[in-house]
């Protein structure tokens, strides 16, 4: 005897933007980068995470961040973005949210354009910090970082600009044969 499964897979994308500004600490994907300029944000500025979170709610059609995590609430001051990708991961395996589905993350593909510093030596703790988070195996996570070539507000080291996909699978047993 064995079970039949159903599964299906659904795609999310996701994308973010923050102020750079001198004195405030960055944090990339839940790492800190050593950075004289940090994110401006309501929480921890994480703005990999931030897209992250956009895809994983999107490939679930839950909506977004703000509205599970509004910007407006005191609660999530301050908060580190490690902890609201948490509570995503979270959402997408309450059944009552998805109809009676339960998702797992599938993937996860982040790029980021910043033009500096230079994320390539943080690439690796990125991608086991997303994962733990996320309870997935590192081979799921992608990182990847660019810059614009010194055009636009990026370039000009205003700010930065992160898109996010993730693919996430529900599974749930039709019938025991």
């Amino acid at each position: 005897m064995s079970w039949i499964y159903s599964s299906s897979v659904r795609v999310g994308n996701g994308y973010d933007v923050h102020v750079l500004e001198e004195g405030l600490p960055m944090w990339l994907c839940g790492v800190r980068i050593p950075s004289a300029k940090g994110f401006v944000a309501h929480s921890d500025g994480d703005v990999a995470i931030h897209a992250l979170c956009d895809a994983i709610l999107g490939a679930a059609a839950l909506g977004d961040i703000g509205k599970f995590f509004p910007d407006s609430d005191p609660e999530y001051k301050g908060i580190d973005s490690k902890k609201l990708l948490s509570k995503v991961t979270a959402l997408i395996n309450d059944k009552e949210l998805n109809g009676g589905k339960r998702y797992r993350i599938g993937n996860v593909d982040i790029t980021i354009a910043l033009q500096e510093p230079k994320l390539r030596p943080h690439i690796e703790t990125m991608r086991e910090t997303l994962a733990s988070v996320m309870g997935i195996g590192k081979d799921q996570v992608s990182v990847k970082a660019t810059t614009t070539e010194r055009l636009g507000f990026v370039g000009r080291g205003e700010g930065c600009e992160v898109w996010a996909t993730a693919t996430i699978i529900s599974k749930r047993p039709l019938f025991h044969k």
